[in-house]
């Protein structure tokens, strides 16, 4: 998350939290190690922890109960929804996105991770064979791994969980256990900033290091973590902006009101994708056609001299043009949209994704009806060779060319997260069907 704050001389003050999601299968220990995190770094309020005391009885904490609020969890023992938290060190704030491990619920892991900067990916040492070789990795593992690169995360870090259930030679654990996750990320392309050896429920490795492994000398999880960048959207070139809605209110004295009186502006408000915006800027409106000139842009309350991607803002044009939710204002001749585009495809559905059926996507704030025209192939999680296919099951990921009803001003998702990913809702159920990433229009 960005926040910005622009003073009276235009200058900008920015600080950036890091967005980081922890993935794995179910049970690895995700909610207990985000637990810790917020234990060790005092972001338990009073009252949570005297709540968490008296269900515990006098026994340990249970440290994942401070992520799985929802009842269903706490009765299960796993993550269903994901949840937000937040703490912050001396140096960096963060915000955390537990995702859900279970295999039907990794729709909800694929919207976690879509607005990260890193993803910590938990391997559960009890879980697998670590005196094999090669040493076997669970799937749902691979699965969220893979679907942290495709989603462009730029940062993971592999976290090797529950070492405090090892009784042999921990060392020859980690060392074994290195291999399994390091191997499919490096043949995906994946940036692997860290293997980490810890115990969420005793707390090594994961703020302060352990003194239970003294072979250890490598960085604790939160130093990682610590040291990782925040996802940094283009700000030169063009302009992409997606209006998410349109306010009418008068300025007056630097400062934007909502009284109702005096000339009225009509401000169109979003996050810019990519570039930047100021006044007198030319942009060309989408899907009008109509091009205007920027009179003004606000951020939070005020006018300010500029805004650039990441931010919120609100442009104010020169003249009334009909503009709203969905439509999208851009430097003029870089737009170029198109009805027909090819995509990768995690799809999230227990009714597979067949070639003609028709669909709702979900472009920025715009809604069309699409179809996909073809299949070209399903990717392999185990060995990510491509096979033919004819449909792609439930958490199957796959190539596809897409055909809309109307066109878009889709870019490929390697250049831009915002126009270049839709999402994909079944017509008849009004279920988010799948996830499509633009790889050329």
């Amino acid at each position: 998350m960005s926040t910005v704050i622009h003073n009276e001389a235009g200058q900008e003050l920015a600080h950036k939290a890091l967005r980081f999601l922890t993935a794995g299968s179910v049970d690895d220990g995700k909610s207990t190690l985000i637990g810790r995190l917020l234990f060790d770094s005092r972001a338990i309020l009073a009252d949570q922890l005297d709540a968490l005391e008296k269900r515990a009885a006098g026994a340990p904490i249970d440290l994942s109960l401070l992520t799985d609020g929802l009842e269903a969890e706490r009765e299960q023992g796993i993550t269903i929804d994901v949840a937000y938290r937040y703490f912050a060190t001396k140096t960096r704030k963060f915000i955390i996105a537990d995702a859900p491990g279970h295999e039907q619920y990794t729709r909800n892991m694929v919207t976690a991770a879509a607005g990260s900067d890193a993803a910590v990916v938990l391997v559960d040492i009890t879980k697998i064979d670590w005196k094999a070789s090669p040493v076997p990795l669970l799937a749902q593992t691979r699965r969220h791994s893979l679907l942290a690169h495709l989603l462009r995360v730029p940062s993971i870090v592999f976290a090797i969980n529950k070492l405090d259930a090892i009784e042999e030679d921990t060392e020859t654990a980690v060392n074994n256990a290195k291999a399994p996750p390091e191997a499919p990320a490096q043949q995906a392309g994946i940036a692997v900033k860290g293997v980490i050896p810890v115990s969420a429920l005793r707390g090594d490795n994961v703020t302060t290091p352990s003194a239970n492994w003294p072979w250890y000398q490598g960085p604790t999880l939160l130093h990682v973590l610590e040291g990782l960048p925040s996802t940094d959207e283009r700000h030169e070139g063009a302009l992409l902006h997606p209006v998410q809605y349109v306010t009418r209110d008068s300025v007056g004295e630097g400062e934007a009101t909502a009284s109702g009186t005096g000339h009225q502006y009509r401000a169109f408000w979003g996050r810019i994708a990519h570039g930047s915006v100021k006044a007198g800027d030319e942009v060309l409106i989408f899907p009008s056609g109509q091009s205007a000139i920027v009179a003004e842009v606000r951020h939070a309350a005020l006018v300010v001299d500029a805004c650039e991607a990441g931010q919120s803002a609100g442009i104010v044009l020169d003249r009334q043009v009909d503009i709203s939710r969905g439509d999208w204002i851009a430097s003029p001749g870089t737009m170029k949209p198109t009805d027909t585009f090819t995509a990768t495809l995690a799809w999230l559905d227990t009714e597979p994704a067949v070639v003609g059926r028709k669909y709702w996507v979900r472009h920025g704030n715009r809604w069309v009806q699409a179809r996909i025209s073809a299949i070209d192939a399903r990717l392999d999680i185990h060995t990510l060779e491509r096979h033919d296919a004819h449909e792609l099951g439930v958490n199957e990921i796959g190539s596809v060319q897409i055909q809309t009803q109307q066109p878009l001003p889709v870019e490929a998702y390697l250049d831009n997260r915002v126009s270049g990913a839709l999402i994909v809702v079944d017509p008849t159920t009004n279920r988010t069907s799948g996830a499509l990433l633009v790889k050329a229009a």
